[in-house]
């Protein structure tokens, strides 16, 4: 990309055109005058636990295992019952 001309506005934002509208990035200032500018995505705190190498182990583990198991339909009576003698037994 060419060099481009930009003037800071009074409000101290600058323009990166209309492409850009609405990314999300990250601005460092890499040493006195000198930006950095690049786009990221923002990961919520509450979902970044699916981002490490232990979910997504356990979570391509479980694919796996499902993609092996034959479907069958759920049995709820029967399975009311069989976690109300769990709760029993506890």
């Amino acid at each position: 990309m060419p060099a481009e001309i930009k003037t800071i506005g009074g409000s101290g934002q600058i323009s990166l055109g209309k492409e850009h509208a609405g990314r999300t990035v990250i601005v460092e200032e890499v040493e006195r005058g000198v930006w950095m500018v690049r786009t990221a995505q923002v990961i919520p705190d509450n979902e970044r636990w699916l981002h490490t190498t232990e979910a997504r182990v356990s979570l391509d583990r479980a694919l796996e295992i499902s993609d092996s198991t034959k479907r069958s339909e759920s049995d709820l009576i029967a399975l009311t019952r069989r976690m109300k003698r769990v709760r029993n037994a506890e």
